[in-house]
């Protein structure tokens, strides 16, 4: 079987590439504001969660701008770590966690569809 070329998979996996870096992005900015957040202790699975997500996101994206062959299973790590931040940022009503929680549905949706 013939290996995609980095260019084929960067137009394959564009749309999931937007996704994730879209989804750090929101983690981040969820996260820094929820160290605003008066009752900040309340918050700290939050932002583990936030921070955890951003990451992998990023890593996931890294893996595949440049056609890596495990690009597939970071892409199903980080569909799981989606999950659980967009579970736990539902728990909040504050506007950046529901924010956060629909990057990382539609995060984990991409990602999902990298791993078939």
């Amino acid at each position: 079987m013939i290996r995609p070329t980095v260019q084929e998979n960067a137009q394959r996996y564009a749309e999931c590439i937007a996704a994730c870096r879209t989804c750090a992005a929101a983690c981040l900015q969820c996260a820094a504001s929820c160290l605003e957040d008066q009752d900040v202790r309340k918050m700290t699975r939050c932002i583990a969660l936030d921070l955890d997500c951003a990451g992998i996101c990023e890593l996931a994206a890294s893996y595949m701008l440049r056609n890596s062959e495990f690009a597939p299973l970071v892409c199903e790590d980080c569909a799981e770590v989606c999950k659980w931040c967009k579970e736990e940022c539902e728990r909040h009503g504050a506007q950046h966690c529901q924010d956060c929680a629909k990057a990382c549905a539609e995060c984990m949706e991409l990602c999902l569809k990298m791993t078939a």
